[in-house]
C-alpha cells in the first residue's frame, strides 16, 4: 500500500496485520481521487474508521489542509500513528483512538469538506453515520461524503438529507459519493 499521488507519492504506509482492517485499494484509491479532483485542496478531512490512515493521508499528500482520523482498534491505531509520524503529517493531523458514533457525539460542531466512511461491510454502520451527523453542520455546504461499501449494499432511501452523486464499482467494493440536497 502506497501514496500514489502529491507531495508523498509513492512513499510506502504500514497496514495492520491480520484481517481485522481491508484497506481502500490503490485502484479504488485512485478512482476516488480522480472523482474529487480540485475538492481535496486545502480541505479539512474526516476519515472515520481510518484503518491505516490510508484515504486520510493521500488526501494530506495532495494538498488537504488538515485530516482528522478516528480510529477504535488499538492495533490500527498504533499503525496510524506510526504512518503519520514515518511520513511527517502528524503535525497536519488530530488521531482519535475512540468509536466513530463516540467521536460525532463528543464532537457535534466540526466542520469537513470531506468526510471518508470506510467502515467494516455489510454492518449498516454508514447509514447509522448519516443518521448521527444529519443535524449537525459536519459537512460545509459544497462538502462531499465518500462512503466505501461492498459491492452488493445498497444505500438509496437511508442517506436523507444527502443524495448520491455519484458511484462507482471497482471489483466487490462499491463507492458512494454523497451531498446534501440542497446544494
Amino acid at each position: 500500500m502506497r501514496i500514489i499521488a502529491g507531495e508523498m507519492r509513492g512513499r510506502q504506509l504500514k497496514a495492520v496485520e491480520g484481517i481485522h482492517t481491508r484497506p481502500t485499494s490503490d485502484k479504488v484509491k485512485g478512482a476516488i481521487f480522480s472523482v474529487l479532483g480540485e475538492k481535496v485542496i486545502n480541505s479539512r478531512v474526516l476519515d472515520l474508521f481510518a484503518g491505516t490512515g490510508n484515504l486520510a493521508i493521500e488526501a494530506l499528500s495532495r494538498g488537504s489542509r488538515e485530516a482528522v482520523l478516528v480510529e477504535k482498534n488499538y492495533d490500527a491505531y498504533q499503525v496510524i500513528q506510526r504512518n503519520l509520524s514515518l511520513l511527517g503529517v502528524a503535525g497536519k493531523t488530530k488521531l482519535h483512538l475512540m468509536d466513530a458514533f463516540k467521536f460525532i457525539d463528543r464532537y457535534p460542531n466540526e466542520v469537513f469538506n470531506l468526510i471518508f466512511l470506510d467502515p467494516p461491510y455489510r454492518q449498516e454502520l454508514i447509514p447509522r453515520v448519516i443518521q448521527s451527523i444529519k443535524d449537525f453542520a459536519y459537512l460545509t455546504p459544497d462538502g462531499v461524503i465518500v462512503a466505501e461499501t461492498a459491492k452488493d449494499e445498497d444505500l438509496t432511501g437511508v442517506i436523507y438529507p444527502f443524495e448520491i452523486r455519484k458511484t462507482g464499482e471497482y471489483g466487490d467494493t462499491k463507492i458512494w459519493y454523497l451531498q446534501r440536497m440542497d446544494v
